[in-house]
């Protein structure tokens, strides 16, 4: 057989070996019913919320809501710019432009002040930071990862990001919410080039938590161990709300995301308010939701409209639709620009925020990290803000997704086969 069969015919074994160790998820998916059991605001549910997910729940933590870049960016350039000892940034999206810069600028300026500075990016993610900029920040003694780059022995993991966004300062103040280092999300969401987000700033025993998560990647990529006072210090309560802060990666366990999500749904006996930036539920999450309906809990699903950096997650979402249109779930779709939000409220009692969209890919693939806070008065608040949101959107109805064209049904049946790693 000449030789350039014989390479050829491995090459493509080898290819085919790649895609499929990327498409492959590392665990059996949860198969079974969560019973309802309980309801949201009983202390059984918060129990075993806090065993089944890892971190307990714990008191005394206080937490901000930031709405859009013209709030968020601000705090978060001056906690970096008051840091004393340390800094632990993970983020997925890091693009060069006018806010990357500013972020590039005030890391250095506190790493050059002796300020131990730490910065886990995505490698997909952070494939539009230009390399001078990135090289500027290492040149600076601020200790910069890339998570899963592209090399031969991590091919493998390529389709394992790291979707985590927490920013962790003197390990007493931390951040965490959707939004990536990128020019879009500057403004107020006021036309489609600005984006429609929330950050959160959080203080309190909780911000240990955050560090935590941080820690797993970075010990993943480095091997190295950020320890002592100046990452872990002694935290004190700072407000009356309880939180855990948990995370979920298909190396050391991709469930904990899926149960929490299915558990809080289960438990729902009023409300359940969904903003996300990408909708793929599989059909277990589908079944549970029609189930809620059942016990007459209201639903109300906002997405992203006619604005969206996504058309095949657009597409592969709606197939799923029907079903919950019929059972009386509402759907809606934002107007002004690309809604990037991430946000749960149940029964007005339950928020959880932070870097998760409510697709299979965050509950299977991505690693991810989201932020629970048990307090009816954030979520009382939480629904203000969703309803605001809703104001500026279009229900959209069960007859329109029954009238929707034939090309768009053909579209869904053909990306169904993807939908997972949209």
């Amino acid at each position: 057989m000449p030789f350039w069969i014989v390479a050829a015919t491995v090459l493509a074994t080898l290819f085919v070996v790649v895609v499929a160790m990327n498409l492959h998820t590392p665990e059996k998916k949860i198969q079974h019913k969560v019973k309802h059991l309980y309801g949201i605001a009983d202390p059984q549910f918060k129990r075993e919320m806090g065993a089944l997910l890892g971190p307990a729940i714990v008191a005394g933590n206080r937490i901000t809501a930031l709405q859009n870049g013209d709030e968020l960016f601000p705090a978060m350039l001056e906690a970096i710019r008051r840091a004393q000892r340390t800094i632990t940034f993970e983020t997925y999206i890091y693009w060069s432009g006018t806010v990357g810069e500013q972020f590039a600028d005030a890391l250095i300026e506190r790493a050059r002040a002796g300020i131990r500075t730490h910065v886990m990016l995505d490698w997909l993610g952070s494939k539009k930071m230009e390399s001078q900029l990135l090289g500027k920040m290492r040149d600076s003694d601020i200790e910069v990862e890339r998570y899963h780059a592209l090399r031969w022995y991590s091919l493998g993991r390529l389709n394992n990001r790291t979707h985590r966004k927490v920013l962790i300062v003197d390990g007493t103040t931390g951040f965490t919410g959707g939004v990536g280092i990128a020019d879009q999300w500057t403004g107020h969401a006021q036309d489609p080039k600005h984006w429609r987000d929330m950050y959160f700033r959080v203080e309190g025993l909780v911000v240990a938590q955050m560090q935590a998560a941080f820690l797993d990647n970075w010990i993943k990529t480095t091997g190295s161990v950020l320890h002592g006072d100046a990452y872990f210090p002694v935290l004190t309560t700072c407000g009356e709300q309880d939180m855990h802060l948990f995370t979920s990666s298909p190396a050391s366990g991709s469930a904990s995301m899926r149960l929490m999500y299915l558990t809080a749904i289960s438990a729902a006996e009023q409300t359940i308010d969904i903003e996300s930036a990408y909708f793929v539920p599989d059909t277990l999450m589908s079944e549970e939701l029609i189930r809620a309906r059942a016990r007459g809990v209201r639903i109300r699903i906002l997405l992203p409209g006619p604005h969206i950096d996504s058309e095949m997650v657009r597409i592969a979402s709606k197939r799923a639709w029907g079903p919950l249109l019929d059972s009386g779930v509402e759907f809606h779709e934002y107007k002004p620009t690309m809604l990037h939000c991430k946000v749960l409220i149940f029964d007005q009692h339950l928020v959880s925020v932070g870097s998760t969209n409510f697709d299979m890919r965050s509950l299977e693939l991505n690693d991810e990290a989201s932020l629970n806070v048990y307090d009816s008065n954030f979520a009382r608040q939480m629904t203000a803000v969703f309803e605001q949101d809703l104001r500026l959107s279009t229900p959209y109805t069960l007859q329109r997704w029954r009238n929707r064209s034939w090309t768009q049904r053909a579209a869904e049946v053909v990306v169904v086969p993807i939908a997972s790693q949209l």
